[in-house]
């Protein structure tokens, strides 16, 4: 096994997924060894379904501002297949507003249940251009379709926003509703592939949010989401449950399971971040439900845009470490582009996004939190299998309490083309000197037991490598 190529990403240097010679990466004799990273070709786990981010009304509206040339640039470094390109391969999108909107909208403000008065007016003005454009860069783009609220007239409190519930007497509407929404995206070339039941269902916000509970949104799946749906030709979208935190996801996964007929409507379950890191509950909910898929949909630096600043990639970088080494299958950001302030948002519900748009003058920036996901997306293609992957402490002088922690972190898969993709990172303000363990175990059972030595030598030269401070690096390996 050999470094093929080597793509590093750098705090305060000009390296932004910037290709490197693994030679410049080679430690020198007599370092001090940081680390053993150590994988297994033959431990493989959940099949990667792919990467993406979420186009919402705001960040159509952004980058409408944009000069169609611009614009395509844009969709293109986010969908396009190019070597510049994320290669995001799922685009979450909103049925109905949601925060992320000028205002609250629906596809029917006034009562109608005929539905007759449905309308895509406002969907098509800016949700479907971008969605159509990230459809002809990557012609097997997945679209997902999340409610934040039904229309008001549907609801208990009569209102889009602060929480509420769907009365029941509308429950089969609101599944002939969806119908007409995917139908309507379908009419204008794009693929749902998967939909959720609501975003944030346990949270009463000051913008669009329903409440449901657990076994509520089980019933609703078996007995009126999933039916409609085979009913109309829509048998091969999937039903997603929660779309909420880390926190709750095992609970909320149980109770919705435990309806009769659930393991046939409901896919599995999608999350968030904002709850904190919580991948135990990640790795305990794959477990339990090794067959279900286990989507993170959201995720974003709250409390207003961070422009340029490098902490937010690191952030991102942490995450999506930590969610596949959990058991994650498909990894889905949130705004695909804001302005300079972070919106627009129709409740100042301010976040930062990985391209920010000045409106004004035109100019575009990527922040670093693009390029993180990009050392991800960009190599770990469709299909790869994520497999075994331990990182072995040895000397860490650049951490607060001289331990490894998750300062230094990494995961490694395997690409259909045979080739290995092994992402590491360093968030301390040193160099992190660290052997790669090429050798397949051979998806031995038993802990094989590892001794290395404490620096670089003549012995473990050829594999021993730098990661510089406040860095991320992708490593693709082949035979």
């Amino acid at each position: 096994m050999k470094v093929h190529s080597l793509y590093e990403s750098s705090k305060d240097t000009d390296r932004l997924l910037a290709k490197v010679q693994p030679k410049l990466r080679k430690a020198k004799i007599g370092k001090n060894l940081s680390c053993v990273i150590q994988f297994d070709c033959g431990k493989k786990f959940q099949t990667i379904k792919g990467f993406g981010c979420a186009i919402t009304e705001s960040s159509g509206y952004v980058l409408s501002k944009l000069p169609e040339k611009e614009r395509d640039i844009v969709v293109e470094k986010c969908f396009g297949k190019g070597n510049e390109s994320n290669r995001y391969s799922f685009a979450r999108t909103h049925m109905n507003s949601c925060d992320f909107s000028l205002e609250n909208w629906s596809c029917v403000p006034q009562k109608d249940e005929t539905l007759d008065s449905f309308s895509f007016e406002r969907t098509d003005k800016y949700l479907t251009p971008i969605l159509k454009a990230a459809g002809k860069k990557n012609k097997d783009l997945t679209v997902m379709v999340t409610p934040w609220s039904p229309p008001a007239w549907m609801k208990t409190n009569g209102d889009m926003n602060h929480g509420g519930k769907l009365k029941a007497a509308y429950k089969g509407l609101w599944a002939k509703y969806f119908v007409r929404f995917i139908k309507g995206l379908k009419e204008r070339g794009l693929n749902v592939g998967y939909v959720s039941v609501q975003n944030e269902p346990e949270a009463v916000q000051t913008w669009d949010s329903c409440i449901w509970t657990g076994k509520e949104e089980g019933l609703f799946a078996v007995n009126f989401l999933k039916p409609e749906f085979e009913k109309n030709g829509l048998d091969k979208v999937k039903i997603l449950i929660w779309d909420h935190n880390r926190d709750n996801m095992t609970k909320r996964m149980k109770q919705s399971m435990a309806v009769k007929g659930a393991d046939k409507a409901i896919a599995g379950l999608a999350y968030h971040w904002y709850s904190g890191d919580q991948y135990n509950h990640v790795a305990e909910c794959a477990s339990a439900f090794p067959e279900k898929e286990l989507f993170f949909t959201e995720g974003c630096v709250e409390g207003g845009s961070r422009l340029g600043k490098w902490h937010c990639g690191e952030r991102y970088g942490h995450n999506i470490i930590n969610d596949l080494n959990n058991g994650c299958s498909a990894w889905i950001d949130w705004n695909m582009a804001l302005d300079l302030e972070g919106g627009p948002n129709h409740v100042g519900n301010f976040c930062d996004a990985p391209i920010l748009v000045d409106t004004e003058s035109g100019k575009v920036f990527y922040q670093s939190s693009y390029y993180y996901i990009g050392h991800f997306s960009r190599f770990v293609l469709p299909s790869s299998k994520r497999i075994y992957c331990s990182m072995n402490p040895f000397m860490t002088p650049a951490t607060v309490d001289g331990r490894m922690g998750n300062t230094m972190e990494a995961a490694a898969f395997l690409r259909p083309d045979g080739k290995i993709v092994l992402v590491a990172m360093n968030r301390t303000e040193e160099d992190m000197v660290f052997e790669i363990d090429f050798s397949s175990q051979k998806g031995k059972d038993k802990k094989t037991e590892m001794s290395y030595t404490n620096n670089v030598n003549k012995n473990n030269l050829e594999k021993v490598f730098v990661c510089p401070p406040r860095s991320i690096q992708t490593y693709v390996l082949e035979k």
